[in-house]
């Protein structure tokens, strides 16, 4: 699987961009959240990407952070989102304004997406709640702030919490704790309830 790619911006073309790595042209379709934060051409760029194969083709799909190929592997998990309509909802909406909307079961936010009717937008809503919060985001007034509150989850998981008592015990914390300080602190909290 391709993972990432640095590479030279050759072309842009919303939302398909052309990326030389090395002397090999990747065709990528990437989010317009990242096509407008792209540099000019002919400069470096990294991208975190994922590989869709299907029966006809090998599609490329580009990002600027790991947090919005995330949210595009989640979208891809809910039946009938395909690759296409995940990229539609992440160039409609920024990852914080998209976590909102879930948090806050925003419907109308999400039928304003080409693409994304009643019906869609009520299966994104009810499969994505929780999926932020257990992909490392605490909603801070309104608002997805992505941190190490990730880290902590994942090791009260893998010690056998299940994602109730990790996301409670997560939310406790003070948002400065240290990874190692957050995971003690956590096991307290858990082992008094």
């Amino acid at each position: 699987m391709i993972g990432r790619l640095t590479g030279i911006l050759l072309e842009k073309n919303p939302p398909q961009i052309l990326l030389d790595v090395q002397g090999v042209a990747y065709e990528l379709d990437v989010p317009m959240s990242t096509f407008y934060n792209l540099p000019v051409l002919h400069e470096k760029v990294v991208l975190h990407t994922q590989l869709i194969v299907r029966e006809d083709a090998h599609l490329l799909y580009g990002f600027l952070s790991k947090e919005e190929r995330l949210a595009f592997r989640q979208l891809l998990k809910i039946s009938g989102v395909g690759p296409k309509l995940a990229l539609s909802v992440l160039s409609g909406l920024s990852l914080n304004d998209l976590a909102v909307a879930v948090a806050n079961k925003e419907a109308g936010r999400l039928t304003k997406i080409p693409g994304v009717g009643k019906k869609t937008a009520e299966r994104l809503l009810l499969e994505l709640q929780g999926k932020f919060v257990s992909a490392g985001a605490d909603f801070v007034q309104g608002a997805a702030v992505f941190s190490s509150g990730n880290d902590i989850m994942n090791a009260l998981q893998a010690l056998g919490y299940n994602d109730k008592e990790a996301d409670w015990a997560s939310k406790q914390l003070p948002r400065d704790a240290s990874v190692s300080d957050g995971i003690r602190q956590a096991l307290k909290l858990l082992s008094k309830s």
